[in-house]
């Protein structure tokens, strides 16, 4: 009897047990579907709020906070004193409801709980963006106020919406028992995840800026009659800096879209198989297109309300989307030794200039010193005449940033294929002089300056130049095309080609037909320069696996290609004199250049052998850094 007794007993205690387990399942899931809900309703009153910025309704309560005029709701005010009372409402109900998730979330869930932490840390997002609006309606940042303190506050309240964002989308994760996320033990991947949000706040900065800008010129921006109008205020001479430094949003839009097209498609790949990175993935690469795509139609259509608003709502669902694949791609349980990173030997003390020159190694100035003189070519070319020295200091030494950058990334990205490689396997990075960090950090550094110094000191066009410059060489050709296809240097190289667009626009402000003719020669003349030196060093590629020419197709191919191309930058040569662009000392000068460049090609196909290609290779250097002194001596001279 006693026996069937204790089984009574253990049965009824494993059914309360089961029933427990199901009320804690049944409360977490209706958990999980509330706080999706609570962040669309989020999402909501955010937009609210900008349609209450867009439509210059700041200022509808004055100054008064929490209340409206002495009030909730005041009767018979203006239509935008009824806008941002129910904008002020609709926070205040956020927040109630915010608080309510909290105490929801620490009784169904035990202590230690990810959902507690993500809910407590959703309430003081929440409490400092009111506390920020709060801060803006005070001190009258609103509507037309172009202060210093606006232009800072505005950044601040998108990346506190950002963290807003990521705690809800957080807390419905977690209801639903999923694990917690760690960057440790992920290597690369999680500094492309690390890097890639890091923009998405830029992003998100330069975004407010430009908002800003829009909101506070409105009647300025409003009487331009074309594109080409607005676009002068923004990079003018006489511009606001608010106007100037809107324009960085596009320029971060085209970094951290590139990006995130890079970190998705690493996480896919690495994580082939996994149904929630795939789809999470998939959705961040198309919201991101769409959002790029909105955010172009609002430049065009000078940015109506209901445009902003759409684009906002777009570079949410992003960011979200974004936090989520990071989520589901980085779990802390998961321990796959093939994801740690390499570990770096210690390195040897060495002194302070020994450092200074590792540093200067990083940004590899041999290959910067010809980038700079068709930069400095192109100043006088453009200045048809001698610019000033400051103006060609300032730009020397952005310019030397920028590409500077360009080289640290790519020494870090490519240090697999720089160990496989004599020629560069004694780089910083290679031999741990520099540690990565510290070399990532110097690259970031060389971004920033060099993006500021010729922002403010040359012409935010110059800093554009350089930047998409840079964007070009990292992401187009050293991490999408390099290890894929032969064509890497005929598409990736147009980032050498940046430079003469870099100084023409510093001395200019604006890219004529001739710039882009300079941007073209160079294009057309990269594959025989660097076609030729790959010849020289094809088992080193062949060796470190780049698919290089001569490697995939052998050097007679590699040959004809370099003909071809010689040919095209003859031809393209000519049409400065088609179109009456040119005098006689251009006609003169590229005359005799581009013959030596064809009948060096021609000495290389005739009696192919290294010594040839290393001939063709010195003088296409020669080719190019005369052709643009010819150019330049032509439009002071003769033009």
């Amino acid at each position: 009897m006693a026996s069937d007794s204790d089984r009574r007993a253990e049965l009824d205690t494993k059914s309360s047990k089961n029933l427990v387990e199901g009320a804690n399942h049944i409360s977490s899931k209706r958990f999980a579907n509330g706080s999706l809900v609570l962040l669309v309703l989020t999402v909501a009153v955010i937009l609210f709020g900008a349609f209450v910025r867009a439509s210059l309704s700041g200022d509808g309560c004055g100054t008064g906070w929490p209340m409206c005029e002495n009030t909730i709701v005041p009767v018979g005010a203006q239509l935008k004193t009824y806008i941002e009372a129910s904008h002020r409402i609709s926070t205040e109900l956020l927040w109630l409801l915010v608080v309510g998730f909290a105490v929801w979330a620490y009784r169904i869930f035990p202590k230690g709980h990810p959902a507690r932490k993500a809910s407590m840390a959703s309430f003081i997002f929440t409490t400092v963006s009111g506390l920020i609006g709060a801060i803006l309606v005070i001190f009258k940042l609103v509507t037309h106020d172009t202060s210093l303190a606006r232009a800072i506050t505005m950044p601040m309240h998108l990346l506190n919406t950002f963290a807003l964002m990521a705690s809800m989308a957080f807390m419905a994760y977690f209801a639903r028992g999923g694990r917690v996320p760690s960057l440790a033990g992920h290597g690369g991947l999680a500094a492309s995840f690390k890097w890639t949000m890091g923009a998405f706040f830029a992003l998100g900065m330069t975004g407010a800026i430009s908002a800003m800008g829009k909101t506070a010129y409105h009647t300025k921006l409003a009487s331009a009659n074309t594109f080409m109008e607005r676009v002068q205020m923004h990079v003018g001479s006489d511009a606001s800096p608010i106007l100037k430094g809107g324009l960085l949003h596009p320029l971060m839009a085209m970094a951290a879209g590139l990006m995130l097209l890079l970190t998705c498609r690493m996480a896919m790949e690495q994580r082939k198989g996994n149904e929630e990175v795939e789809n999470w993935g998939r959705w961040t690469i198309w919201l991101y297109i769409i959002q790029m795509g909105f955010g172009t139609m609002n430049l065009v259509a000078s940015a109506p309300v209901w445009m902003q608003l759409t684009h906002l709502a777009i570079a949410l669902a992003n960011w979200i989307a974004l936090v989520m694949l990071a989520v589901y791609t980085m779990p802390k349980q998961l321990e796959a030794v093939e994801h740690q990173p390499m570990s770096e030997e210690p390195r040897e003390k060495i002194s302070g200039r020994d450092m200074v020159k590792a540093y200067i190694a990083l940004t590899k100035p041999r290959v910067i010193s010809l980038l700079l003189f068709t930069t400095v070519a192109a100043m006088f070319i453009g200045a048809r005449g001698a610019p000033s020295f400051l103006l060609i200091l300032i730009v020397c030494v952005g310019g030397y940033m920028s590409a500077g950058a360009a080289n640290t990334i790519n020494m870090l990205v490519e240090k697999d294929l720089d160990v496989a490689m004599e020629r560069t396997a004694k780089r910083p990075t290679i031999t741990h002089v520099i540690s990565d960090r510290a070399a990532s950090i110097f690259a970031a550094v060389l971004i920033v300056g060099s993006t500021a110094l010729l922002w403010y000191g040359a012409h935010p066009l110059a800093a554009m130049m350089a930047l998409c410059g840079l964007l070009c060489y990292v992401f187009v050709y050293t991490l999408w095309l390099k290890r894929r296809t032969w064509h890497n240097i005929v598409i990736g190289g147009a980032a050498g080609a940046f430079p003469p667009l870099v100084g023409y626009a510093a001395v200019t402000g604006e890219l004529s037909a001739y710039a882009w003719f300079l941007f073209a020669l160079i294009f057309t003349w990269t594959p025989v320069h660097f076609w030729a030196l790959a010849i020289l060093i094809k088992d080193d590629y062949a060796k470190a696996g780049v698919p290089m020419l001569p490697v995939v197709k052998g050097d007679r191919v590699t040959v004809m290609q370099i003909g071809l191309y010689a040919v095209i930058t003859v031809l393209l040569c000519v049409l400065p004199l088609v179109q009456g662009e040119a005098g006689w000392i251009y006609a003169v000068g590229a005359g005799l250049l581009n013959l030596g460049l064809l009948v060096q090609c021609a000495g290389l196909w005739r009696n192919f052998d290294k010594d040839k290609a290393r001939a063709v290779f010195k003088y296409s250097m020669v080719y190019l850094a005369l052709i643009f002194v010819v150019i330049a001596l032509d439009r002071v001279w003769t033009i």
